[in-house]
């Protein structure tokens, strides 16, 4: 997902205003965005037919299918991220649509300015961090070595060496968003973690009071790794206090 002149960043704005559909097209394009507005949810599908994004600015109230369940949508099949906004800004509305899968929302009136540092901080957020460079035979030797003290948890395999979560010697899906997360987890059993303690450990991550993304992310990596995310084994909510990975998914 880059943010450079020779590869702009693609944004794709879903809001049924025209009139601020103009302006966000004029201001982002303006700091080196390639941007596409549609109205509704119809030409959102086409849209995202035709090619994804690496960022959508999603209005919570549009005709049809509001921002919500356009957001649930999108986040079941991709990891793009979703920036919301609403002209309500009710805390309601921001945790729900945080806790379908927003990465960050953002209440109207708002400044264009703010909007595009949320942007930049989504993506940068969304980019994979950058491996050491290093020779085929360092390569083959690191991963040897990683094959032979991978992490595990219940059925799980960690091969931290290739950033992948393996069951059964088959590779589970993860983002690197949530391969982050787990990985983070993993190092830490038993422990309380808040989620101003994941942020900080998460690599890149900036800092934000009202920042729910991190509760998203472990939503989507419950899906991924409980039998039932709904009551979860592995990573437990422990209220008022944060997250704890237990490794065994039993009684901690």
């Amino acid at each position: 997902m880059s943010m450079n002149a020779l590869n702009p960043s693609r944004v794709l704005v879903v809001d049924d205003d025209p009139a601020l559909c103009a302006l966000l097209s004029d201001y982002l394009s303006a700091n080196g965005f390639q941007v596409q507005s549609v109205s509704d949810g119809p030409a959102l599908r086409e849209a995202l037919v035709a090619g994804l994004p690496d960022i959508i600015v999603m209005d919570l109230m549009l005709p049809g299918e509001d921002g919500l369940a356009l957001t649930r949508s999108i986040k079941a099949q991709s990891d793009i991220p979703v920036l919301m906004l609403s002209a309500r800004g009710e805390e309601m509305d921001r945790v729900i649509g945080l806790e379908v899968g927003a990465d960050d929302y953002l209440s109207k009136p708002f400044g264009p300015r703010e909007l595009l540092a949320r942007l930049r901080a989504l993506l940068r957020r969304a980019q994979p961090p950058a491996l050491p460079t290093k020779s085929p035979d360092a390569k083959a030797q690191a991963s040897a070595a990683m094959s032979s003290e991978r992490p595990h948890f219940g059925p799980y395999e960690l091969d931290e060496a290739g950033r992948r979560l393996l069951l059964d010697a088959q590779e589970v899906p993860l983002t690197s968003a949530e391969y982050a997360l787990l990985a983070v987890f993993v190092k830490n059993p038993g422990r309380v973690l808040s989620r101003d303690t994941l942020i900080d450990m998460l690599k890149g991550y900036d800092r934000d009071p009202f920042d729910r993304s991190v509760d998203s992310r472990v939503t989507r990596l419950r899906r991924k790794i409980e039998t039932d995310s709904a009551a979860p084994v592995y990573i437990r909510t422990v209220r008022g206090e944060g997250y704890l990975f237990n490794p065994n998914g039993g009684d901690v």
